[in-house]
């Protein structure tokens, strides 16, 4: 789902949603500390992943398909104060 929303999204759309997912990672970055971000990049290259991984890779993409969702207009209920 989220590749079909990147290529249905305009250069304009991905980058607001770049944006406000950045400012989702600096909100989590002020409250609870820096984030490692080299050991994420590793994540996504690997050939396989434990459980954890996982859980965290489908938290991710469920973050990404929100917020392009929200930016392009597709929220079912309308305008979100809360990004997942």
């Amino acid at each position: 789902m989220a590749d079909r929303l990147i290529a249905d999204a305009s250069k304009d759309d991905v980058a607001e949603a770049a944006r406000l997912l950045a400012l989702n990672v600096a909100h989590y970055q002020l409250k609870y500390g820096a984030l490692p971000i080299n050991d994420f990049a590793d994540m996504l290259r690997a050939q396989t992943i434990d459980p954890e991984t996982a859980k965290l890779l489908s938290a991710g993409m469920q973050n990404l398909v929100g917020v392009l969702g929200q930016v392009l207009g597709l929220a079912d209920e309308g305008p979100s104060d809360e990004i997942h």
